[in-house]
């Protein structure tokens, strides 16, 4: 018990394991901006892509 105690101790001072977990939260907030982002053009090219689609059947349809 004593050693694991000893162990978790060392975890915490270790400089090493805090800036593995700061580089994780950064990973993962640039992930969810990037999730963000594509989420937005989704919605904008979508709505563009449906006006193409529009326009050509209204064009089928006339020609």
């Amino acid at each position: 018990m004593r050693a694991l105690v000893e162990t978790f101790q060392r975890l915490i001072r270790d400089s090493k394991a805090a800036t593995a977990v700061e580089y994780g939260l950064i990973c993962a907030l640039i992930v969810l901006a990037i999730m963000a982002a594509l989420l937005a053009l989704g919605q904008v090219t979508s709505g563009i892509w449906d006006r193409v689609s529009t326009k050509v059947q209204t064009a089928g349809e006339q020609g």
